[in-house]
This record gives structure tokens, C-alpha cells and sequence, in this order.
């Protein structure tokens, strides 16, 4: 059964082949473009307050929401040529995440904890 993601990254694929575009596609390249649209998004946030980017306007909102689109798209096409499996990789993160940050250290704070032991 595939997956969301699954389905959006070979959508992704089928728009890349039939454009010709496969050949631009390098991780490189993506990871450039990622990069750029990341930047994208922050720039909708930029002025804001920490108030009003919790709740921004319409419009704002519907730019935010275009930026996570293209963040979304590169990112999955670059996971996908990688052969990364997003929501793994994500809950592996979380695993090492809580192990390094305990609650009863860490609730409430922004410090940053050591490296695990290898």
C-alpha cells in the first residue's frame, strides 16, 4: 500500500520526466532549491511579531501556505532520489531526541544538550 508521501514523490517524478527535468534534479541542485525556499518562508515571517506569527492574516497565511508547498516538494523529491524515508528518518530522530532531552532536565529550556555517547 503506498503511502501519502509515497504518492506525492512519484507524482513529483512524473512531473520532473515528462518536463525533461530529471537531468536538473541532482541532489545538489535540490538541496539548493530546498535552501531557497526555506529562505522564502522566513521571509514571510520576517517582521512579524512573535503574536502575529502565530496568527497571521489571509493573505500572509496563504503565502506561508504556497512557501510549505514548495519546502514540502523539494524536500520530498530530494528524500525520494536519496532514497530517504521521510517519516523514519523523522521518527528515528525523535528516538535520539528523547533520549538526549529528559523532561525533568530540559522542560522549559532552550539549551542545547551534548551529543549522545556514541
Amino acid at each position: 500500500m503506498s503511502t501519502e508521501l509515497e504518492r506525492l514523490a512519484a507524482r513529483l517524478q512524473d512531473f520532473a520526466r515528462v518536463r525533461d527535468w530529471e537531468q536538473f534534479h541532482t541532489p545538489k541542485n535540490l538541496a539548493m532549491a530546498l535552501a531557497g525556499e526555506v529562505g522564502e518562508l522566513v521571509a514571510e515571517f520576517q517582521w512579524l511579531t512573535p503574536e502575529e506569527s502565530q496568527s497571521p492574516d489571509a493573505e500572509t497565511l496563504g503565502r506561508v501556505r504556497s512557501e510549505l508547498a514548495d519546502v514540502t516538494a523539494y524536500l520530498v523529491r530530494l528524500a525520494d532520489l536519496l532514497d530517504i524515508d521521510l517519516v523514519e528518518a523523522a521518527n528515528s530522530k525523535l528516538d535520539e531526541n528523547e533520549r538526549r532531552y529528559d523532561p525533568d532536565l530540559y522542560r522549559g529550556s532552550a539549551r542545547k544538550a551534548p551529543p549522545l555517547p556514541s
